[in-house]
């Protein structure tokens, strides 16, 4: 048996593709600023918030890395108008798409927090920082460049899992080559064209980002210890919350 391909017809649907792909690189970039902040901020509660923050911090980060991101997304979208909450399609996968990527992007940011070392903080603290301070300036820049080449793996995962928001109708490029396949009876030559165009976005796209890493985090990635713990004996962790909770100095400094 012998299989004839046929992509002469597929001309006629180049204005959906690139509509198509345009819809999951917009939902991919939104979904990468809304996650990152929310990885950034969840991580900045798992390394040095309360108790009963960390501890939600951490149920939802377990809830997330445990359950599919499909289910997510139909409890997003079918869910929610139970609760009254009624969101369009866009929406839900815009919403969806940000709660996976927090929820990664919260233990690769903690990661990154973790492999900062004691003497940093204390050259801080020398220059009269505190507190939050050293936080915001000092640890999560070289926290960040640590762990960026982690972080822009989980994005284009999170755009590649997003050819299942037409599941819900969302018209983006796996939402078109639905369509097609159903009008010209081609389906191998439709996720033919779809898987080069994912392959040709996620290239292009982790260029840009590594070039944008660069530039943005020059200098600034810090030397990981194979040590969990400095030379005060404390573990990293540790150190991190005194900082959160505004401590100028560590214990043994006093």
């Amino acid at each position: 048996m012998t299989y004839e391909f046929d992509f002469s017809g597929f001309g006629l649907y180049a204005g959906m593709l690139a509509h198509g792909a345009a819809v999951t690189l917009g939902l991919t970039a939104v979904s990468t600023l809304a996650g990152g902040l929310v990885g950034i901020g969840g991580a900045s509660i798992a390394a040095g918030g309360p108790k009963w923050a960390r501890w939600l911090v951490a149920s939802y980060v377990e809830l997330i890395r445990n359950t599919p991101f499909l289910v997510q997304l139909f409890f997003v979208f079918f869910g929610l108008p139970s609760l009254g909450i009624h969101i369009d399609e866009i929406q839900a996968a815009i919403l969806a798409m940000t709660v996976n990527l927090g929820a990664y992007a919260t233990e690769i940011v903690r990661s990154g927090i973790d492999s900062i070392s004691r003497g940093q903080v204390q050259a801080a603290q020398a220059l009269g920082l505190h507190g939050r301070q050293v936080f915001r300036y000092v640890v999560l820049p070289q926290a960040l460049a640590n762990v960026f080449p982690a972080l822009l793996g989980q994005v284009l995962i999170v755009m590649l899992g997003s050819a299942v928001v037409s599941q819900i109708s969302v018209p983006d490029l796996t939402y078109a080559a639905n369509f097609i396949q159903s009008r010209n009876f081609r389906s191998f030559e439709s996720y033919v064209i779809i898987t080069a165009t994912y392959l040709l976005m996620s290239i292009v796209l982790r260029q840009l980002l590594n070039r944008f890493g660069r530039g943005l985090f020059a200098g600034r990635a810090a030397r990981s210890s194979n040590s969990s713990s400095g030379n005060d004996g404390l573990p990293r962790n540790w150190r991190t919350r005194l900082m959160w909770r505004g401590a100028r100095t560590l214990p043994t400094e006093r």
